[in-house]
């Protein structure tokens, strides 16, 4: 058995196809300055070819899987019409006298080597977007080379390195069972794609596999047996056709109210970068949207994005939500999010460094548009605004000031906004936690970040392979921790809500019923299995729980005691 992760719950048992890698074959003797319009060109035909598959594609994609999963393939049209992309490749062909199809690959390269630097799951699967899109292009540009195939006749599991959308969009999905790569990520487009086609997906597996081996993929636990002995086999079919039963089981409770056993409500939302995310999420049955991460509207530019461009995103979501909540997060960057367009200081430790709202309260005219949009949106549905990295009082009163000056300017221009915009922040240091029962008093709401949280109380890094173990969502001092916020915000009457990885996580659920927390926001794929485990539980027993979870010393002790209350919520469920 082979470990890795899973992306795309389900159960594949058959042969495998191993997709060899390919290498780009090319010179880099310098080009002519006579042939320089020539490699302009091959350059913008090679372009013009790749939009037009793409919009193929796309078109295909919408009629198997729907418009929603084609929309995948808007990036990487983007990507083919980014100024900034393009003049990089311009540039190096003009000035370094360079072949279009060596520019390209040098741009692809350090694009994609720049997203893989990024401390942040979802931005460093983008590089594979871009490495798709340049594959695409090279492929025009460097004419025609022999592809191997799966074959046409049997069922396989396809394993590679990587596995690009452009790639899954072109393989028999009639044949397809499962997909192994070494590369990828739960929120890649490839396990988006997945996910809606109904293939279980594990990544995190680097060799040891030869086409005709016999594979079980889980795509659960992100378990692989090669060639495995028949009872594991057997017991995998079985297991199989239980996650078929919970899958119906899953589908019928979208419109069930997320409501305990014994009547408490909880509000079960999203974590959405996207208005694509959006849509699936709605189709998991969203309640809200519980963090609207921004930083992708600056990322996917070459400079800040204008009012107005912020704006229509914001309305747009907040109207297809049809009155329900959605928190937008101001500009979290800094630390592993970089802008290519302003220049932030080199830090020892960036992640204890120039960030988030520090960077926001520092370059005022560029968060007063961003606040202003906010505003202009919350004209549009129920919007409420959340500040993150917040470490004192000063920081709150603060960025209010900038608030009230976007408010200022509105009012005298008679745009409309809705004057009592809820304010909340983030809970995601532990100053924060030490002074929450200050901080309840100047704000409405608190949104919990437990992944930073628990990297700043434990002091791990947990991109840091010598130390990433020691980064654990339970430890007892992060219970506390928790605690502490919670029945501060209690205390003084205002909400909180966990948008952390901890909020999606369904073993953890007694924790957030048990202190009473109003609002769990997670990525749209873990709402069902939340909600599943919700509807099954009482806030009673959740409540008992957490009395014998604050009082073990280890995070063993308090998983083991997690683990056994799942078991047995899942044998009543049965």
């Amino acid at each position: 058995m082979v470990k890795g992760n899973g992306g795309a719950v389900g159960i594949a048992i058959g042969k495998a196809f191993v997709l060899p890698d390919w290498e780009w074959d090319m010179t880099e003797s310098a080009v002519d300055v006579n042939d320089m319009a020539f490699e302009f060109e091959r350059l913008h035909e090679g372009v013009r070819i790749s939009k037009t598959e793409l919009q193929q594609i796309k078109q295909e994609i919408a009629e198997v899987l729907g418009v929603e999963e084609s929309n995948i393939f808007d990036a990487h049209l983007a990507i083919l019409e980014d100024p900034v992309f393009m003049n990089e490749v311009a540039g190096i062909i003009q000035r370094q006298y360079k072949a279009a199809e060596v520019a390209v690959k040098e741009v692809v390269d350090k694009f994609v080597n720049m997203f893989d630097l990024l401390d942040d799951e979802y931005m460093k699967e983008r590089a594979l977007d871009i490495k798709d899109v340049g594959t695409r292009l090279l492929k025009h540009l460097l004419g025609p080379f022999e592809e191997t195939k799966p074959p046409e006749d049997q069922p396989f599991v396809i394993v590679a390195r990587e596995l690009t959308p452009s790639q899954l969009a072109h393989l028999d999905s009639s044949q397809l069972l499962g997909i192994v790569t070494a590369t990828g990520g739960k929120t890649s487009h490839t396990a988006i794609m997945a996910r809606a086609m109904g293939i279980p997906f594990v990544f995190g597996i680097d060799g040891g596999v030869q086409s005709g081996d016999l594979l079980v993929v889980d795509g659960e636990s992100g378990d692989v047996f090669v060639n495995p002995g028949e009872p594991i086999v057997e017991a995998y079919r079985e297991r199989r056709q239980r996650l078929a039963r919970s899958r119906e089981r899953l589908q019928s409770i979208v419109d069930i109210p997320s409501v305990t056993k014994d009547g408490r409500e909880v509000n079960l939302s999203a974590n959405i970068t996207s208005l694509q995310e959006l849509e699936q999420a709605l189709k998991q049955g969203a309640k809200g949207v519980g963090l609207f991460r921004t930083e992708m509207l600056y990322m996917d530019g070459t400079t800040w994005p204008k009012e107005d461009e912020q704006f229509e995103v914001y309305r747009s979501a907040a109207q297809n939500l049809q009155g329900k909540p959605m928190i937008i997060r101001t500009l979290d960057i800094g630390g592993d999010k970089q802008l290519d367009y302003i220049s932030l200081p080199e830090e020892e430790n960036p992640v204890l460094g120039y960030r988030g709202i520090r960077i926001s309260i520092d370059r005022r005219d560029m968060f007063k548009t961003q606040l202003k949009a906010i505003l202009r949106a919350s004209h549009y549905g129920n919007i409420k605004l959340l500040l993150p990295m917040i470490s004192s009082i000063e920081e709150v009163r603060r960025a209010r000031e900038v608030l009230e000056l976007a408010k200022q300017e509105l009012r005298s221009a008679n745009v409309p906004f809705n004057e009592l915009l809820p304010v909340g922040i983030m809970i995601e240091v532990p100053a924060a936690v030490a002074i929450a029962d200050m901080l309840a008093q100047e704000v409405q709401f608190f949104s919990i970040g437990t992944n930073d949280l628990v990297q700043y109380v434990l002091a791990v890094d947990r991109m840091n392979e010598r130390i990433s173990h020691l980064y654990e969502p339970y430890h007892p001092a992060v219970l506390r921790m928790l605690k502490l916020t919670v029945e501060a915000a209690r205390r003084h009457g205002i909400s909180v809500s966990v948008c952390g990885e901890l909020a999606g996580d369904a073993d953890a659920l007694p924790i957030w019923l048990g202190l009473g927390v109003h609002e769990l926001s997670m990525a749209g794929q873990s709402l069902l299995n939340v909600k599943s485990r919700l509807i099954d539980s009482t806030e009673e027993e959740s409540k008992r729980l957490l009395e014998r979870l604050l009082t073990c010393r280890t995070s063993a002790e308090m998983k083991t005691l997690l683990h056994t209350q799942s078991k047995d919520n899942a044998n009543e469920a049965e």
